[in-house]
């Protein structure tokens, strides 16, 4: 096809329309590329390799490439990326193919990332011909391992490298149901080149999905239900804990309905999305990465703690009561427990519990709701019930440099009368910088606490919600844009509006602390910490390189006059469908509880 041919077949959107192909005979990858097609899965990021070449053709020629659309990334990391950010927001599968073992490996820190954040992802690959006299030389043998899985095994939820197409048929199905059951994660199936490029003389049937759906989420015995809702209603001072919970609108209702039943106050988590709205009189404190003073104080007032799908119950209580057992009656609700194994500590300390329920959080919550609207006796008040307000920090003098704070207000100004999705925000965040009054409101961070990964996941999000009204929103740290810019392409290919703010402190300012950390110990020159972490010689065109790919690139902004005047360029390019990038520099300076954590320090 010549150039020309190829603009041609691109549509709006990015849909890539392939020529038409006359059916000729039925191959092994046709059958499992039915199957995608039979999940409903809309979409396939992947960055193309040899070893599924089978598969991509089925795709491309069998299915006209859709459902699944290709997506078609420069590094496979970003292809899982992409899968979790859109996951983030749906909390479904995406599809996404990686090519042998060098493209798993290439995508293995992503998986860590949705294996540590509970989010699902279907990811196939494939392997040479398991068959070594069906092997090319050199390059097969290179590409071809006996035990593929083995490379993420200890961060996925299952993986299978299926013997025969109607296996391989069963191994996507089931890969799909495990990835969707809770607690959500990836699943893995390697798929033989050979069998791939096999002819079919009576393709198998592929089997109706509707039978093969996930299991209902588990909801608690009604002893149990019982036993929850007595501690909560004859305690004085009952606290919720809202952890790894739903983007849907009906639970969100339901956790609202079940503190105000309970009077409870509530805590949420930034490293995860929205869950309870910020403005309401029960909610607590403001929510950071570690937990904050407030927090801590609340939870010691507590009386009787519901923690639902709560990240790290066991060092929030050490926290916040420190050596001393808690003085509260704890509630745990999670299954998470099923996914522990003995290599990925993710699963954190082992917390001291008075009720362990082992159930799906969102199904709890609304058992309990049933149960605690029976409740008569009305709810003592806690102390403090003012509602917090978001942070609005003043505006600087003109020439003045840009804080995080005031990037996050005039975020919040510039883009005043959209709803906004904030699908990440950096290390420097601080829950109070931005309102939750939605369940898409925020999405909290990627599990894995690595870098890179804010891009991929941005443009994923983004893609997710594209039809929804609302503007997609990521702020992300210059360290965190450099290592997955390549992502943007992506986005930019396919048409789909995204603003990025890169809060440009132009250091792994994170690592400063630690190494302020250190010497503090060692008794050594703190002024010596920001060697080898700050990028000031040459600096980076961050802008440039949004727009090398395909992006509208702005700034970079120094001074907070500038701020204002440039948002609205790049609100205005996303609304006219554009991926924008606005490089904004930012004074290096961490959350109270965030440089407390790293230094050790008490927050003032």
């Amino acid at each position: 096809m010549s150039p020309s041919d190829d603009r041609r077949v691109n549509e709006p959107q990015g849909i890539e329309r392939p020529l038409p192909s006359e059916a000729r005979g039925h191959w092994g990858s046709d059958s499992i590329a039915d199957v995608l097609r039979a999940l409903d899965i809309p979409y396939i990021a992947l960055n193309p390799g040899s070893s599924y070449r089978g598969l991509h053709d089925s795709i491309v020629n069998h299915l006209g490439n859709e459902r699944p659309q290709m997506l078609l990334c420069l590094h496979e990391e970003s292809a899982v990326a992409i899968a979790h950010g859109w996951a983030k927001v749906t909390g479904q599968p995406m599809a996404v193919a990686v090519h042998a073992n060098v493209g798993l490996m290439h995508a293995s820190m992503a998986v860590f990332n949705a294996y540590s954040d509970r989010v699902p992802i279907l990811l196939l690959g494939a392997t040479g011909p398991v068959d070594p006299v069906k092997r090319r030389p050199w390059i097969d043998w290179l590409h071809t391992a006996k035990d593929q899985g083995a490379l993420i095994r200890h961060y996925s939820k299952w993986d299978d490298q299926p013997a025969s197409i109607p296996a391989a048929i069963e191994a996507v199905l089931r890969a799909y149901q495990i990835a969707d059951t809770t607690p959500k994660g990836p699943t893995y199936v390697c798929l033989d080149a050979d069998l791939q490029e096999r002819k079919l003389d009576t393709p198998p049937p592929v089997p109706d999905p509707a039978r093969f759906r996930p299991p209902a989420p588990a909801v608690p015995p009604p002893a149990q239900i019982d036993a929850i809702v007595g501690k909560l209603f004859d305690a004085e001072r009952p606290l919720i804990l809202m952890g790894r919970v739903s983007r849907l609108e009906a639970a969100w209702r339901a956790r609202v309905e079940l503190a105000e039943a309970l009077g409870a106050v509530v805590l949420t988590d930034m490293k995860l999305g929205g869950s309870f709205p910020t403005g309401h009189p029960l909610y607590g404190a403001p929510s950071s990465t570690f937990l904050g003073s407030r927090s801590a104080e609340l939870l010691r007032q507590a009386d009787a703690v519901l923690s639902l799908e709560w990240i790290d119950l066991a060092g929030t209580l050490k926290t916040s009561w420190g050596d001393r057992p808690p003085g509260s009656a704890v509630l745990h609700v999670s299954r998470d427990q099923q996914l522990h194994n003995g290599w990925n500590l993710d699963y954190q300390g082992l917390p001291p519990t008075d009720l362990y329920v082992m159930a799906d959080a969102d199904a709890t919550v609304e058992a309990l709701g049933a149960a605690a609207r029976l409740g008569s006796r009305a709810r003592p008040a806690w102390p403090d019930r003012s509602p917090i307000a978001s942070r609005r920090p003043p505006a600087g003098a003109s020439e003045a440099p840009i804080t995080v704070a005031q990037l996050a207000g005039a975020a919040q100004e510039g883009l005043a009368g959209r709803d906004v999705c904030l699908i990440r925000a950096p290390l420097s965040w601080s829950g109070e910088l931005w309102p939750v009054r939605h369940p898409l409101d925020v999405l909290g961070g990627d599990g894995g606490a690595g870098i890179g990964s804010g891009p991929g996941m941005a443009v994923g999000a983004a893609l997710a919600l594209r039809d929804s009204g609302r503007l997609p929103l990521a702020i992300l740290g210059d360290g965190d844009f450099l290592m997955g810019v390549t992502a943007l392409w992506t986005g930019v290919h396919y048409r789909v509006p995204l603003l990025i703010l890169i809060a440009n402190n132009r250091s792994f300012y994170n690592d400063e602390l630690h190494q302020e950390r250190v010497a503090r110990e060692r008794g050594r020159p703190i002024a010596n910490k920001w060697i080898g972490q700050r990028m000031n010689g040459p600096d980076i065109d961050l802008a440039g390189l949004a727009r090398a790919q395909g992006a509208a690139g702005f700034g970079p902004v120094r001074r907070w006059g500038e701020l204002g005047a440039v948002l609205g360029e790049a609100r205005r390019a996303v609304e006219a469908g554009a991926l924008a990038v606005v490089d904004v520099w930012v004074e290096p300076g961490y959350d109270s509880a965030v440089t407390a954590a790293m230094l050790k320090q008490p927050e003032k």
